[in-house]
């Protein structure tokens, strides 16, 4: 699938999205740190929007053991699915981070599943209310849940639109208690959702920098 040209974002909206991502990771590392106890480190070098396809692709080819993701759905002035994706290496190295110390194989299995639910929700929920909190919005985001596979079926959930084919794809360095923990946050919105988020992420820019050229919005 090629990318629309009228949904793409400019580079003011691309670097007005990244500035409100990566204050939202510092506020959710800040969580973390009093969770853990340990130093947490969350940043967003890269934004990137590609189609369903794209992204499937570019999780699939950094994992060659398989994924695993927290994934919730949030409603609001734009809505769709939001997911925290590890290789399944760097999840057991998320989980044992977290608990601390050099647990045993059998007890950080025994422990995953709630410490990456739970690390996801910090990170996608304190991520997502920060930036519509920015924006003079509200979402109402979903309890996490725990799913496993690879690039494809991440980007096939039940309930996704047909429509949802518009990835907003965050690269996220991530570093617990000095364990670099490298992974993707994707947020799948269908192409009139992405087009609120972009009408308020200028809305944002042309508060903070003045007035900035109008965009004319062609209909796919």
């Amino acid at each position: 699938m090629v990318m629309p040209e009228a949904i793409e974002l400019d580079e003011l909206e691309r670097d007005a999205f990244s500035e409100l991502a990566n204050i939202g990771v510092s506020r959710a590392a800040a969580n973390l740190r009093e969770m853990v106890g340990q130093q947490v480190l969350l940043s967003v070098p890269a934004v990137a929007v590609v189609t369903r396809d794209d992204a499937a692709k570019i999780v699939g080819e950094k994992a060659t053991d398989g994924l695993v993701a927290v994934h919730q759905a949030f409603t609001g002035d734009f809505s769709g699915r939001v997911l925290l994706i590890f290789p399944e290496t760097n999840s057991l190295a998320l989980v044992r981070a977290v608990a601390g110390g050099e647990l045993p194989l059998e007890d950080i299995i025994e422990l995953e599943q709630e410490a990456l639910a739970e690390t996801g929700n910090i990170v996608l929920n304190g991520c997502l209310a920060t930036i519509a909190n920015i924006l003079g919005r509200t979402l109402e985001v979903s309890l996490p849940e725990i799913i496993r596979g690879n690039g494809p079926s991440f980007f096939e959930l039940a309930g996704a639109s047909e429509a949802a084919d518009i990835v907003l794809f965050l690269y996220i360095d991530f570093s617990v208690n000095e364990r670099d923990i490298r992974g993707y946050i994707a947020m799948l919105m269908d192409l009139s959702s992405l087009k609120s988020l972009r009408k308020l992420l200028r809305e944002f820019v042309q508060r903070t920098v003045g007035e900035i050229p109008p965009v004319a919005y062609v209909a796919p």
